[in-house]
């Protein structure tokens, strides 16, 4: 198993989003994809995206004005 760090802080939508399916196209089963991000709206797209490609959103983590949304790759 593998962890994929994507860093999107400073970016806005769709950025957040198109670098998070990047990652996890490139990504095995099992990997796991964190996606560091402050834009607020790509931390309630993120989720709802990739729920609904199949895969698992472990945690949804706040860090004051800075998230990270840590997915298993289904």
């Amino acid at each position: 198993m593998t962890t994929v760090r994507v860093n999107c802080a400073g970016e806005t939508c769709p950025v957040p989003l198109v670098e998070t399916r990047k990652a996890i196209r490139k990504a095995v089963s099992g990997d796991i994809v964190e996606v560091t991000g402050t834009h607020p709206a790509s931390k309630r797209e993120i989720p709802m995206a990739v729920e609904a490609q199949g895969h698992q959103v472990l945690e949804v983590k706040d860090e004051g004005d800075t998230w990270t949304i840590v997915i298993k790759v289904k």
